[in-house]
C-alpha cells in the first residue's frame, strides 16, 4: 500500500516544506484576498508539469493524470489566515502583516500538499488515475468550498481527502475516524423590539433588554429539554447589542449566537425553536421578535470505507501506534461542501508539542505548529492518493 519512492522523497524534501510553510506564514492573507499565495500555488504546480486553473477569485485546481487509466481523487488544503495579531514575536517567520496570522495551520496544509504534488508527480507514470489537487481559499467563512464546486471543481471526482493540523494532538499522531468529525455551524440574530422611552418611566415602556435577557436565559432548554440527549448539540449566544443611554429603556436588542449540531434533524428543529422562544418571549412583554438565521458549513461525516482506508495508509505509513481516534468536535469546516459530491473523509494530523510551545489552540495569537508534523501530513496526502488510486485500478 505504500509507495516507498514517495516516502523517501518525501523525507529528503523536508527542508523545502519547512521553507514553504514559514514563507506562507510571513505573507498571511484573509478570506478571498489570496491573490499571492494562489500565485504561488500556481507556479510552483505549473514548473512540476501539472496542468492548473484558477477558480475565481483565488482557488487553484491542479490536475495530475497517471500514466495508466483510472479513478480520480482529489486532495484538498485550505489557504486563507485571520484577522488575529500574531502574539509570537520571536519567530523569524513571523507575519509581516499587522493583524493577520496563520493562526489555524493553513499555511502548513498548502505547504504539505504541494510537496505532496511533487511527490506524486515524481511517479506520474505509476499512477492509475488522476490527482486533483484543491487549494482553497476563504474556509474561515465557510464560503469557499461552496463556491469551487460551483465552478467545477469536484466534477469527476471519485473520492476527496483533506487533512488538519491539530495542537491538541501530539506530533505524529492520526485520527480519521468514520462517522462525525466536525458539527455544522450556523449562524443566528435575533432582532427584538419593544417601546423605549424615560428609564424613570418604565410603565409607559416595552423594555427590550429584558425581552432579550430573558430569551438568553431561557434558550437552552431548547438542547437541554427538546433534544434527545444522546444527540449533541450547542446553542451559544456570543454578542448581545441593547440599549444606547444608561438612563433610557431600550427600544432594541440584537443578539447573535451559533448552532452547532451534527444530524440534519436536529439543525432544523433548532432553527424552527428558536423562532419560537424569540417570538413567545417578544410577546410576552409585548414586544416583536425577528430570526435570521445563515446556514454555514455542514456536518464533516467521514465516509466509513474512505476513513478506514486513511487508517490503514497511516499505520503502514507511520506505525499502529501513530494512530488515535479524536472525539468529534463541534468546530465547523467547508470541507463538507466536497463531502456533498463525493465520498471521502477528513484527517487530523497533531502537532502539539509543550517543549516547542505548540500546543496553543486554534485562533490564537500564539498558535504554531511542530514543524516535525509537516512531513507526516504531506506523506499522509500523498501516500493516500497513490493507494486509492492503485486499489480501484482498472485493467
Amino acid at each position: 500500500m505504500i509507495h516507498k519512492t514517495i516516502k523517501n522523497y518525501i523525507a529528503e524534501n523536508n527542508e523545502e516544506l519547512v521553507s514553504i510553510r514559514r514563507k506562507l506564514h510571513s505573507e498571511p492573507e484573509l478570506s478571498w484576498e489570496e491573490y499571492k499565495t494562489s500565485e504561488f500555488v500556481a507556479s510552483y504546480l505549473t514548473e512540476l508539469g501539472i496542468t492548473c486553473r484558477k477558480t475565481e477569485p483565488t482557488g487553484v485546481v491542479g490536475e495530475l493524470a497517471g500514466g495508466k487509466p483510472g479513478k480520480t481523487v482529489a486532495l484538498r488544503a485550505d489557504m486563507d489566515a485571520l484577522s488575529v495579531e500574531e502574539l509570537t514575536e520571536e519567530l523569524p517567520y513571523g507575519s509581516k502583516e499587522p493583524g493577520k496570522m496563520h493562526a489555524c495551520g493553513h499555511d502548513a496544509h498548502t505547504a504539505m500538499l504541494l510537496i505532496a504534488a511533487k511527490a506524486l508527480a515524481t511517479v506520474k507514470e505509476e499512477l492509475s488515475g488522476t490527482v486533483r489537487f484543491l487549494f482553497q481559499p476563504a474556509e474561515e467563512v465557510a464560503t469557499g468550498a461552496r463556491e469551487m464546486v460551483k465552478q467545477g471543481a469536484m466534477e469527476g471526482v471519485d473520492n476527496v481527502f483533506g487533512i488538519h493540523i491539530w495542537s491538541q494532538s501530539p506530533t505524529g499522531k492520526v485520527s480519521c475516524t468514520p462517522g462525525p468529525s466536525f458539527a455544522s455551524a450556523d449562524i443566528f440574530k435575533i432582532r427584538f423590539t419593544g417601546r423605549g422611552g424615560h428609564g424613570a418611566m418604565p410603565q409607559a415602556c416595552i423594555d427590550a433588554s429584558v425581552m432579550a435577557s430573558s430569551f438568553v436565559m431561557n434558550v437552552q432548554s431548547i438542547v437541554s429539554r427538546t433534544i434527545d440527549p444522546k444527540q449533541p448539540a450547542v446553542v451559544t449566544v456570543g454578542k448581545m447589542t441593547v440599549g444606547t443611554r444608561f438612563n433610557i429603556i431600550a427600544e432594541n436588542a440584537v443578539i447573535e449566537g451559533t448552532v452547532r449540531c451534527f444530524d440534519p434533524a436536529v439543525r432544523d428543529h433548532i432553527e424552527k425553536q428558536l423562532a419560537v422562544y424569540a417570538k413567545n418571549t417578544a410577546e410576552l412583554y409585548g414586544g416583536t421578535a425577528e430570526l435570521e438565521y445563515t446556514r454555514g458549513t455542514q456536518a464533516v461525516i467521514n465516509d466509513a470505507e474512505s476513513a478506514e482506508h486513511a487508517q490503514r495508509v497511516a499505520a503502514e505509513a507511520f506505525g499502529q501506534d501513530a494512530l488515535y481516534v479524536e472525539d468529534p468536535t463541534m468546530g465547523g469546516e467547508d470541507f463538507s461542501f466536497f463531502l456533498d459530491e463525493a465520498p471521502g473523509c477528513f484527517a487530523l494530523v497533531g502537532s502539539g508539542n509543550l517543549e516547542k510551545d505548540t500546543q496553543w489552540a486554534h485562533h490564537h495569537g500564539r498558535f504554531n505548529i511542530d514543524e516535525d508534523a509537516l512531513s507526516t501530513g504531506a506523506e499522509l496526502y500523498a501516500q493516500y492518493a497513490y493507494s486509492y488510486l492503485d486499489k480501484n485500478r482498472t485493467n
